[in-house]
């Protein structure tokens, strides 16, 4: 198959992957994040001083979220996630087939597995973090955005280009290593569990290896998306990463790296699960 056209192929798999795996697990995204800012801190937004106080737990965080905002506010900030994820993925993707074809011969070992999933999401993140950094602030029900555009201008006017790449040291900390290890445990899983035979064609089988391998990836990679999270909704307060690393071990201690670990890690593993899952079910489609 022409290099172009496998590359154009893993894109288009790869977005219908992210659409899917956004509109799912947006609610878990959404709870994680308003965990990360559950606990009181003091604001200076909008020209005043607030203080933030949230539910601690998924379930309270889930029931408070349905109070106040009902069942659609369980999706606030699907859009800028699918504008993230649809391209991202997609770029992911095909960055990863790209790699693949031209520097790893047959499946590929756990140490070049790393380095592949390494590389290409850390040129996805770079290209996205403006988004990314819209979806966390729409998330976070901190900051009053009427829209994407009106986000982005918003931003843009007050704190520059400095506030629309902000936090991406640590996003690439939390999404890079997060893909390396994900793509080492989901190929040598797959391998485990096929035993060199054709049952890693099945689904389930894929879905199985992914839920394993975002469960560990996404345990590891937890504290830098806590610190991604606070750098994003607080840049004012935040002028480093030495910074924020220090105010969150401070104030609450190791353990505060690790706040929103039980929804990232559920929504992480499925997502992962049903991206490379329909991913690859695509794939076989479009290779027809």
């Amino acid at each position: 198959m022409d290099s172009s056209n496998s590359t154009l192929k893993a894109f288009i798999a790869g977005s219908c992957s992210g659409t899917c795996s956004a509109i799912l697990f947006q609610p878990l995204d959404l709870v994680k994040t308003r965990l990360q800012t559950s606990v009181p801190i003091a604001t200076n937004l909008a020209g005043g001083s607030s203080t933030l106080l949230r539910p601690g737990s998924v379930i309270s965080c889930m029931g408070h979220i349905l109070q106040k905002e009902q069942l659609s506010g369980l999706w606030r900030g699907v859009t800028p996630s699918i504008a993230r994820c649809v391209p991202g993925v997609g770029l992911y993707f095909s960055s990863l087939n790209f790699l693949s074809s031209e520097f790893i011969d047959g499946q590929p070992g756990p140490l070049q597995a790393v380095a592949l999933g390494i590389v290409a999401r850390s040129f996805s993140g770079v290209c996205l973090i403006p988004i990314t950094v819209v979806k966390t602030r729409y998330e976070s029900g901190v900051y009053a955005y009427n829209s994407m555009v009106h986000a982005v201008r918003s931003i843009y006017h007050t704190e520059g280009i400095r506030g629309l790449t902000c936090g991406l040291v640590p996003t690439l900390l939390r999404d890079a290593p997060f893909s390396g290890i994900y793509l080492m445990f989901y190929t040598q899983a797959k391998t485990i569990a096929t035993h060199g035979g054709h049952v890693e064609k099945h689904p389930i089988v894929n879905y199985s290896c992914g839920i394993i391998a975002g469960l560990l990836a996404s345990a590891a990679t937890q504290p830098a998306d806590v610190i991604k999270t606070k750098m994003q909704l607080y840049p004012k307060s935040f002028a480093s990463l030495h910074d924020v690393i220090f105010y969150i071990y401070q104030k609450y201690g190791l353990l505060g790296f690790f706040k929103g670990l039980s929804p990232r890690i559920l929504r992480r593993s499925l997502m992962a699960a049903t991206t490379w899952t329909v991913y690859e079910q695509v794939s076989k489609k479009l290779s027809y």
